[in-house]
């Protein structure tokens, strides 16, 4: 599938500047190019779990999404875009639609993998034509950069905050691409925000895929990384070159690994640039480093089999 960036910029944007996210922030790069994704002639209903992006873009009275937007709680996200889903059909059905409209929810970690996840999971089960795009940076970002089940082994955060008894977070992230595709959906992908093109074609293919899709985005945050914002993009690209975050898509049940590194790179070239892990390279923490690669490697290993 053909992707011309010059094409593409002509799109307009179904998300607005000016909104309040921080400076540098992954999430609006993923909003857009998830949205810029849909055909001009679609309209869309965009709903947004509480979080980052959702305090940060519809202060009322002000919004900075250009199709309509629902702002739901932390927990029914999936449940408010397919009961507008069901909605819709209904209406189109009795002729009082006319239009083609599209069904898009964004949802950070803590919305998605914890506080979210049984409505998201019913929203799959039941096959409503549906997108879930997940903005993964790993921690209650909105909140005060609490642990989600997403966060990283040996990440510091502020309820796991790294010390003498407790060297950081103790437990390995949740794998929710996997326990989303286990739903049987049609298609679910893991992609970053710093890839235009894999995000881009992938967002297509999860809007214009008929029934439920999931796509999971690696997004930076800088305070919670505590890194430099202008590398942040960086940061993401090494997640994808140390196979902590691989590229891949699950179509109809099949795995499909969209990018294999030339050269695996070590994990210590993601954790390195990120102040949360700092801690794990001070003298007696190196275990976890280990710890991390050896897990990093089983999970490559295993994708490559379930890929083929």
């Amino acid at each position: 599938m053909a992707v011309n960036l010059k094409e593409l910029s002509k799109k307009a944007d179904r998300i607005t500047a000016g909104h309040r996210m921080c400076a540098g922030c992954g999430a609006p790069i993923v909003a857009k190019w998830v949205l810029k994704a849909l055909k001009p002639e679609d309209k869309a209903v965009v709903a947004n779990a509480t979080g980052c992006m959702e305090v940060s873009t519809c202060l009322y009275p002000y919004v900075a999404w250009k199709d309509s937007f629902i702002h739901s709680a932390f927990a029914n996200a999936g449940a408010t875009i397919s009961g507008v889903e069901t909605a819709y059909n209904s209406l189109k059905k009795q002729g009082k639609i006319k239009e083609n409209y599209k069904f898009v929810t964004f949802g950070g970690d803590g919305g998605t993998y914890d506080i979210g996840l049984q409505s998201l999971s019913a929203t799959m089960e039941r096959g409503h034509d549906v997108v879930y795009v997940c903005y993964d940076n790993g921690a209650y970002m909105n909140t005060g950069i609490q642990r989600s089940s997403a966060t990283p082994f040996g990440a510091s955060t502020t309820t796991s905050p790294q010390g003498k008894a407790v060297p950081g977070k103790q437990q390995y992230r949740k794998d929710l691409t996997s326990v989303i595709a286990a739903h049987h959906i049609p298609y679910a992908a893991q992609t970053v925000a710093s890839k235009w093109k894999d995000l881009y074609q992938k967002s297509e293919k999860a809007i214009y895929t008929k029934g439920p899709a999931f796509m999971n985005v690696l997004t930076p945050c800088a305070r919670g990384w505590r890194c430099d914002t202008q590398k942040e993009l960086d940061i993401v690209d090494l997640a994808v070159e140390t196979c902590f975050w691989p590229l891949y898509e699950i179509i109809d049940g099949k795995y499909i690994l969209n990018y294999r590194p030339k050269k695996k790179l070590p994990i210590t070239e993601w954790l390195k640039p990120q102040g949360r892990f700092k801690h794990l390279f001070k003298s007696g923490n190196e275990y976890m480093i280990e710890a991390i690669q050896k897990e990093v490697d089983k999970n490559w290993e295993e994708l490559l089999k379930k890929c083929d």
